[in-house]
């Protein structure tokens, strides 16, 4: 057997094993075989270690790689273990993804470093550089290949199925089966396209991004000379505009990094492209700040939350990100070597960073929960605008935040506060009607009558969204009134019986829904606009407060359709 079959075999091998090992900790996890926080450990080492490994085998041989894996596992699962015990349960921290996303950059974002450790040093820019594309490009080929396979084995499962063979589709009922092969082939991908490595490399990828440049210059430039013609607050009035501004910032750092390459020798020279490269530079700061202020608008509103935090935590290094550009851009013809040193001291930051958030240091719940109390406490927020829901579900540190606010709520002049921690309830009833029955007294109507439809409508929902609505409830908006709104109408003149709509608060955005009963069972259908699409979070959230004092009026909608029944609607 040759070299290459036989390390085909073996990276297929490890595939196979990272497969089943991973679908055998989920199945730990599901029925409870080892104690929450044992299964949370192994099941971080195993992704983070067989994603490490598979990732470093090529640039050192299996055994190396195995063990640089093994000891980049075994912290970044030891940091998740020690972030759990922020929450009494694994079901509870598992609800957020923040931590998650913390780990998929620790597992990672080392791995260039690791590489480069082994040979030039560290710091060597061009090793890092090209290590972390080539991973990317490696990992993106090789999941495609996996991709390919899944539908080659799903059509030849259905080709066989017409003339009665069903081995196929037995064999891949078994959810093991799929994890099992998805690993193997991503691993023969992995070792495929090592071998090929002059033929599928970055370059090509880097070449075709480097044309991006232009035109996000010309988009960058068009906003900015917009934004002070249409206003700060009609730009930044929706929840998602930070978000926005962060992402182009980001695209605008990866861009600008594909031009400047590993080497002056391999950057873009042409006079289109890397003055693009510098005007992006340039416009960095400006896009970053309005970002990091966007984010802060929200926070100076209502607070920190741990997803603000991490928010600002990316806007902060967007922010640097674009005044090291821009620095190196004003220093002249060095430029690129300043965006080079500049991109891998980042690269060190988000690392320190991203361990912190799993430490104390920064414990996002921690900093949440104690900001709204100090926000309730200096009277920035009343009684009846504390979001318990959103401090309950924060853990150890909203419990004890909690606390705090009960004995404050015992004391004379806090009726408001004990009538606000009594609304929320954070122990879901176990019995199904229970559970409604809590949700309708919870939920206000309109029209108040409409208590009919209301009951048989919730008494069809699952129990997720049971509590989930109810969670909405408890969200109260700033002018205290609950944070959901059931409306009751004849909204289909030609079905039977009534429809209604919900609005909820779910927490820095805005949920419509709306709700049918067809064929014994309640049914949910999308709501939209009748300008066309959804409302934002403002608009929505005004509506919800609005429609609560008083019903909203019934009107037809003005539109035709093309034929008689089942004919051609064109929507707004």
């Amino acid at each position: 057997m040759d070299s290459v079959i036989r390390n085909r075999l073996l990276m297929a091998g490890i595939g196979a094993i990272a497969g089943f090992s991973l679908y055998a900790l989920f199945e730990v996890l599901d029925q409870a075989l080892l104690p929450d926080r044992a299964a949370l450990w192994l099941t971080c080492f195993a992704a983070v270690f067989f994603t490490a490994l598979l990732a470093m085998t090529g640039p050192f041989p299996v055994l190396r790689a195995g063990v640089r894996a093994l000891a980049l596992a075994l912290l970044v699962a030891t940091l998740l273990f020690w972030a759990g015990f922020r929450y009494d349960s694994l079901s509870s921290f598992a609800n957020g993804t923040l931590a998650f996303l913390v780990v998929l950059v620790l597992a990672t974002l080392p791995l260039p470093f690791i590489i480069a450790a082994d040979g030039p040093g560290w710091r060597d820019y061009p090793t890092l550089f090209s290590q972390s594309w080539t991973i990317l490009v490696r990992m993106s080929a090789a999941w495609v290949f996996v991709g390919v396979v899944w539908l080659v084995v799903f059509l030849s499962d259905a080709l066989l199925s017409m003339v009665g063979v069903t081995l196929i589709g037995d064999a891949i009922e078994n959810s093991g089966v799929i994890f099992v092969i998805s690993g193997a082939v991503l691993g023969l991908g992995l070792a495929v396209v090592a071998e090929l490595s002059d033929m599928v490399s970055p370059s090509l990828v880097l070449r075709l991004l480097r044309l991006l440049l232009p035109v996000v210059v010309v988009v960058m430039a068009v906003f900015l000379l917009a934004v002070p013609l249409r206003g700060m607050t009609e730009v930044f009035q929706s929840l998602s505009a930070g978000f926005i501004l962060l992402a182009m910032a980001a695209a605008g750092i990866t861009l600008v990094s594909t031009a400047v390459d590993q080497t002056d020798a391999d950057a873009a020279h042409h006079p289109v492209i890397a003055g693009a490269a510098r005007a992006v530079c340039l416009m960095l700061p400006l896009l970053a700040a309005l970002g990091a202020w966007s984010v802060w608008q929200r926070v100076a509103q209502y607070g920190w939350t741990p997803e603000r935090l991490f928010a600002a935590t990316v806007a902060m290094f967007a922010l640097a990100y674009g005044i090291l550009y821009a620095v190196a851009v004003l220093r002249g013809p060095v430029w690129r070597a300043q965006v080079r040193r500049g991109n891998t001291l980042m690269a060190i930051l988000l690392m320190a960073v991203a361990v912190m958030w799993l430490t104390p240091v920064l414990n996002a719940e921690r900093i949440s929960s104690h900001d709204q109390l100090a926000r309730f406490k200096s009277g920035a927020v009343k009684a009846e605008a504390l979001d318990m829901v959103a401090i309950d579900s924060w853990g150890r540190a909203g419990a004890q935040v909690r606390a705090e606010l009960e004995v404050l709520a015992a004391t004379p002049g806090q009726e408001a506060l004990a009538a606000r921690l009594a609304l929320t309830d954070t122990v879901t009833p176990a019995d199904p009607a229970v559970a409604v029955a809590a949700l309708a007294a919870q939920m206000p109507l309109q029209p108040p009558t409409a208590t009919a439809t209301r009951d048989f409508l919730l008494a069809g929902l699952d129990g997720y969204t049971v509590n989930d609505w109810a969670m909405a409830c408890g969200r109260n908006l700033p002018d205290g009134k609950p944070g959901c709104l059931m409306v009751v109408a004849d909204l289909w003149p030609r079905e039977p019986g009534e429809e209604a709509i919900v609005l909820l608060n779910q927490g820095g955005w805005a949920m419509m829904q709306g709700l049918i009963f067809r064929d014994g069972k309640t049914e949910t259908r999308q709501v939209w606009a009748g300008a066309g699409g959804t409302l934002d979070t403002q608009a929505a959230l005004a509506l919800l407060s609005a429609w609560q004092s008083e019903a909203p009026p019934l009107a037809p909608v003005p539109l035709n359709q093309l034929g008689v029944e089942g004919g051609l609607i064109l929507l707004p």
